[in-house]
């Protein structure tokens, strides 16, 4: 109710200040008014039409949410390929590595010596 009266006081002070406008101000405010009105109009019907057409598409308003989906997908399914080869890269690096040592014809006890690692640290040929 104190809204009603609040607007029925502005609508009064307004109404009463009306007098006071000039007739060439008078007519471009009512100018003005019928261009807001109208683009107000075009908007309204815009925005039904945009209301109805994505209503009337049903699953299409789930369209974006599917494609943020499938992009999530695609990623995780990659991450899951990059981490896969990567172990099997490292496999395969540990393997030849074992494989040269057991191959080798020095004994185990050699690998445990530091001077042998600088040995092999300065006579292994840069890349």
């Amino acid at each position: 109710m104190n809204e009603e009266r609040y607007a029925y006081r502005v609508r009064q002070a307004l109404n009463h200040g009306l007098k006071d406008i000039s007739p060439a101000a008078s007519r471009r405010l009512e100018a003005a008014r019928h261009l807001a009105l109208s683009k107000q109009k075009q908007t309204a019907r815009q925005l039904a039409m945009a209301g109805h057409s994505s209503s009337s598409s049903g699953s299409g308003s789930h369209l974006p949410y599917f494609k943020q989906i499938i992009a999530i997908l695609a990623l995780l399914v990659g991450m899951w390929l990059s981490f896969y080869w990567q172990s099997v890269q490292y496999t395969s690096d540990l393997e030849e590595v074992d494989s040269a040592l057991l191959s080798d014809d020095l004994p185990p006890e050699a690998f445990l010596d530091n001077d042998f690692f600088e040995w092999l640290k300065d006579n292994s040929p840069e890349e």
